[in-house]
């Protein structure tokens, strides 16, 4: 489901901030340990240490929580994703972009990107404020000949869809670095040959972000 104003609503106080805090640090721990439906509100709010009634207090039920969760998480990848395309023009690069930094995030963080997806947010259409950049990429590469027309529509679902493939077998399989880098290179070439990219062009943007991702091992 998506989060809204009526599934997640602002700590008012800093008491109130402190418990939305603790229940949120609680509903990470548990959530990647099990999925959402095997775990209770009682059990949340028993890790946070606040009272059942504080929980329906800032959030509308279980899965209305764990979405906030994941949209809080999808932010932050967002906000690296901003970061990393800083001053890029090219589209396609921008996306392959996007995909090198969630397969990052999930080489580096697993317990929330097994967070983000199991506590799926329901972010995937085009129209979703999370899926801004991703929109007007494809849009932008659509203008440049870089993509088929049908990704106006079904582009975000796709692509979206592909990120978390792939950080799914990331987190799932326990890939190294080296394996990840393999498969971030599989996945941005089906994904941009999937739009519409000459695969010419397709094979040199998926050169570059594996040479980015792997430099970012050689400097950490």
């Amino acid at each position: 489901m998506n989060v809204t104003a009526s599934s997640s609503r602002p700590a008012a106080n800093p008491r109130a901030a402190r418990s939305r805090a603790a229940l949120i640090e609680a509903g990470l721990r548990l959530f990647a340990a099990k999925p959402v439906d095997a775990v209770s509100v009682d059990e949340i709010v028993a890790a946070a240490g606040v009272a059942k009634g504080t929980f329906f207090n800032h959030f509308d039920d279980k899965h209305a929580f764990a979405a906030s969760l994941a949209a809080e998480i999808r932010l932050e990848i967002e906000r690296q994703v901003d970061e990393a395309n800083s001053g890029e023009t090219d589209p396609a690069v921008r996306l392959a972009g996007g995909m090198r930094v969630a397969a990052r995030f999930a080489l580096t963080d697993r317990a929330r990107t097994l967070v983000m997806l199991r506590a799926d947010s329901g972010a995937t259409g085009a129209k979703h404020p999370l899926n801004a950049g991703v929109s007007r990429d494809l849009l932008d590469a659509i203008s440049a000949g870089a993509a088929r027309p049908e990704a106006a529509e079904w582009g975000v679902l796709y692509w979206i869809g592909l990120c978390q493939a792939l950080m799914t077998d990331i987190v799932r399989r326990g890939l190294s670095s080296a394996e990840a880098g393999s498969a971030l290179t599989a996945m941005i070439l089906m994904g941009l040959s999937g739009i519409g990219t000459d695969p010419v062009s397709a094979g040199k943007v998926a050169e570059r972000e594996l040479r980015s991702f792997q430099s970012q091992d050689a400097s950490g």
